[in-house]
């Protein structure tokens, strides 16, 4: 017999690409994603995806699906939320998406704060680029999630900017102004951030017609600042991935400054439960203070 739970699966594999991701996000192990795929594949009598050295596409017969696995799935979570309005925000369970340098520095206090007001409220944390939290979002993986930007679908509540700033080996000439342009570091070896809050930078470039020398493209924010420190070039950074005692760097603002728009994303706020709205509330007196 069909369960939502398959359902589920099938969702989760549609939308990360990939049965291991998949489990990853579910919370369970590749075999028992694939086995919840083959069960749902053996009831409906079709082959629901396509295997291959990228991962996983849906056929013809699983897109004609998705749409109604997507509402029956819909519909099961507007439930949850009508019995969450009725018993309050004492009990249930929060599912949050969050980027790596915000998990870091922001999502500790966060929890404190809201599990201190709200302690049978379970917080589950998901961790993953821009792209894999809007997409969380969208397809109901994740209640909710912090993102650097607004985007097209979503419901955004601004929380605060976080400005960038030009980040220099501690003995370079440029460390003694004190404001930096990026036409000052057009021609500079320059190492670029891959975690998706390097678009602004790229495109701040862009607009100016400016090209870029770039030497390094880095996933880890702990990596870029640990190869300024050594002298292998310079970077223009989000200020919140900075540790809280920087390296032997040098730190300087922007001239005209970048900032990403740094909030919290739900599909509709329309529709969200008791406890979406509590986490929002108190999220916002956090940073209002």
């Amino acid at each position: 017999m069909m369960t939502l739970y398959q359902l589920e699966v099938f969702l989760a594999v549609v939308q990360t690409g990939s049965f291991t991701r998949a489990g990853e996000v579910l919370l369970t192990s590749q075999s028992g994603i694939s086995h919840s795929i083959a069960d749902l594949e053996k009831e409906l009598g079709i082959v629901l995806f396509t295997r291959n050295r990228n991962g996983v596409k849906l056929t013809d017969a699983g897109e004609r699906i998705l749409p109604h696995a997507r509402e029956i799935v819909d519909q099961k979570n507007k439930m949850i939320q009508d019995v969450a309005e009725a018993k309050g925000v004492s009990s249930g369970t929060l599912r949050i998406g969050a980027f790596s340098s915000f998990s870091v520095n922001a999502i500790p206090g966060i929890f404190q704060a809201f599990r201190g007001r709200y302690p049978g409220v379970e917080l589950l944390l998901f961790e993953g680029s821009y792209a894999e939290i809007e997409s969380w979002i969208k397809a109901g993986t994740v209640d909710l999630g912090f993102l650097a930007h607004p985007c097209d679908g979503l419901d955004f509540i601004h929380l605060v900017s976080d400005p960038y700033v030009a980040v220099l080996p501690a003995t370079h000439p440029l460390g003694k102004l004190d404001r930096i342009s990026i036409e000052q570091l057009a021609y500079e070896p320059f190492l670029s951030l891959k975690s998706g809050c390097e678009r602004l930078v790229m495109r701040a470039f862009q607009e100016k017609g400016l090209g870029l020398n770039k030497q390094l493209e880095v996933a880890e924010n702990s990596t870029i600042i640990s190869m300024v420190e050594a002298g292998i070039g310079v970077s223009i950074v989000p200020s919140m991935i900075l540790p809280a005692m920087p390296a032997n760097i040098a730190v300087k603002p922007l001239k005209p400054p970048i900032a990403r728009d740094i909030g919290l994303a739900v599909r509709s706020q329309e529709t969200i439960s008791p406890a979406i709205n509590a986490f929002i509330k108190e999220t916002q007196i956090l940073f209002a203070i």
